[in-house]
């Protein structure tokens, strides 16, 4: 096994959004919104920590080389019993940014499944998906978004 040698190809704009989804009681969610759990307002923890999975994907990832990152950003929806986090990354680059979306999404919602464990002991990382990808040879947009 190699890592896929990309130095023949071109250099492009880049993009990427993935979405991940953390389940949790509706006093959870509550908890949330009123910034009263315990250990703090997951959700700028959460921003933080997708944004330093995204710039270090090629460090965790064996086979994902390592990207000059332009943008990475995160965002949240707060639903009745469910967060949804969405990241967008960018880059300039050879080879494309969806691992490192779906690397931003995995470890936004994996950062507010810690921070809320201690008060809902049902949480679930219910999905993390690629929504959409941009640049190089073929796009992609998952169908029915």
């Amino acid at each position: 096994m190699a890592m896929r040698d990309i130095s023949e190809k071109s250099i492009t704009q880049r993009t990427a959004t993935a979405r991940a989804i953390v389940r949790a009681s509706k006093s959870t969610i509550d908890l949330v919104r009123d910034n009263k759990v315990p250990k703090g307002d997951p959700l700028p923890v959460a921003k933080i920590a997708a944004v330093y999975a995204a710039k270090n994907t090629g460090q965790m990832i064996p086979y994902c080389h390592p990207l000059p990152i332009d943008f990475a950003d995160c965002t949240f929806s707060v639903g009745k019993d469910s967060i949804e986090i969405t990241t967008e990354v960018k880059a300039t680059y050879k080879t494309g940014v969806e691992m490192e979306a779906l690397t931003a999404a995995s470890v936004a919602a994996l950062t507010v499944y810690d921070m809320l464990k201690m008060v809902d002991t049902g949480i679930e990382i219910e999905s993390i998906s690629l929504l959409k990808k941009t640049g190089g040879k073929s796009d992609y947009r998952k169908s029915g978004r």
